[in-house]
């Protein structure tokens, strides 16, 4: 198992590095060293990390989540308003709809397989943007206008729609029945997330007023509450349900907002942890790739995906119509809005689990949608937001 991690996060390191200097994300290069030292090909990755592969990728977005919520104030998500609410449903239905329409014509599958494809696919990642988000934050690109505010919230958001529909439209493949109460949860668990999160963050910022411990120890408390609130969301097999990712954001945020110097060393000290955190997560995306079921409709494949990101970039145009945006950051945000990693992972293997038909289709997609998003996503941001954004520094550090 040592043997594995050092692999992991030496070749990752690496492999990242190449990256960068061919200006390349060096994701692509982390997601490489998964491929490679993964189960599909070198099989050098100890089976005892691949069985808790999926909870060490939960702590990484943990991590990163929780920074971004260090990194947010309250203020400026008012000041996006409401673009960033249709952000969070609007382009993956977008992208569901074009899943629809285009895959049964370019596969052999049916209307509803074709929708479930669709919400395998039409996540973004938090893991990708989030990180990129928070940097132009720091930075100082977009933020006169809330850009990277307006994409964390979304990003951070739109995985509950999604995910929610998946469950409605894998149990309507077995046939069970879609309950209108599973949709009503959508925004009860968005909004119980907000909640509880902002509530936490709040009493956390109370104790650590009365409290003198060092940072370290908070960190540590915080994550233990972000592991519980996550464990508890799994347990929660009930009508009303609440996301525990957007709660651990908003701890953040709350802490932000009563106690910003302390969020200010915090965010620090999150950001030395995401360093690690970023290669085992995409280590082990890269890992759950299997190269074999691309191969065999590898073409028609890639050409759904670029397809579906149309009707989703269509989404994202849509959302943003009567701001005050220009055309270029309009256009960066339509690109910045494409990575996928972290749920098609998660999710994308469950209906070849399930014994449906789609299966192998699904799990290909995925894994397409992945190989090609993630990096050309990551790519598309580093490009362009220098060229496309205004650069409000002095303003943020004036406020």
């Amino acid at each position: 198992m040592l043997m594995s991690v050092s692999l992991m996060l030496l070749m990752g390191l690496f492999l990242g590095w190449v990256c960068k200097k061919l200006r390349l994300p060096s994701l692509l290069g982390m997601m490489l060293t998964g491929i490679i030292l993964g189960p599909y090909v070198l099989n050098l990755i100890d089976i005892s990390i691949l069985s808790i592969s999926a909870d060490l990728r939960k702590i990484a977005l943990i991590i990163i989540l929780t920074r971004a919520g260090l990194t947010l104030e309250i203020n400026d998500l008012k000041k996006v308003g409401r673009p960033a609410i249709l952000m969070c449903f609007v382009p993956a239905a977008f992208e569901i709809i074009g899943m629809v329409v285009l895959a049964p014509i370019l596969f052999d599958v049916s209307i509803l397989e074709a929708a479930i494809i669709g919400t395998v696919v039409g996540a973004v990642s938090p893991a990708v943007i989030v990180p990129k988000m928070i940097r132009l934050i720091d930075e100082g690109y977009g933020i006169n206008k809330g850009i990277p505010q307006l994409i964390l919230a979304g990003a951070s958001v739109d995985d509950v729609f999604v995910i929610v529909l998946f469950t409605a439209f894998t149990g309507l493949a077995q046939g069970k029945q879609i309950s209108v109460m599973s949709f009503v949860n959508i925004p009860v668990s968005i909004c119980l997330g907000v909640a509880i999160g902002y509530i936490i963050g709040f009493v956390l910022s109370k104790y650590f007023a009365k409290v003198h411990i060092r940072d370290t120890v908070k960190v540590i408390i915080i994550l233990s509450i972000s592991f519980v609130l996550v464990t508890i969301e799994d347990k929660i097999t009930g009508i009303i349900k609440f996301s525990a990712l957007i709660a651990i954001m908003f701890i953040g945020i709350s802490l932000q907002k009563y106690r910003k110097e302390v969020s200010m060393r915090l965010s620090v000290k999150f950001n030395k942890l995401w360093v690690c955190a970023e290669i085992l997560l995409f280590v082990l995306v890269g890992a759950t790739v299997d190269l074999h079921y691309i191969t065999s409709s590898a073409f028609s494949a890639i050409l759904l995906i670029f397809g579906v990101l149309c009707f989703r970039m269509l989404g994202v145009f849509l959302c943003l119509l009567h701001t005050k945006l220009s055309l270029k950051e309009r256009v960066f945000c339509m690109l910045a809005y494409m990575p996928k990693a972290t749920v098609q992972a998660a999710i994308g293997g469950v209906p070849l689990a399930m014994g449906m038909d789609c299966g192998n289709l699904v799990l290909t997609i995925a894994v397409v949608a992945i190989l090609i998003t993630a990096p050309l996503g990551a790519f598309f941001i580093e490009l362009t937001y220098k060229k496309f954004l205004e650069y409000n520094l002095m303003e943020k550090v004036s406020t």
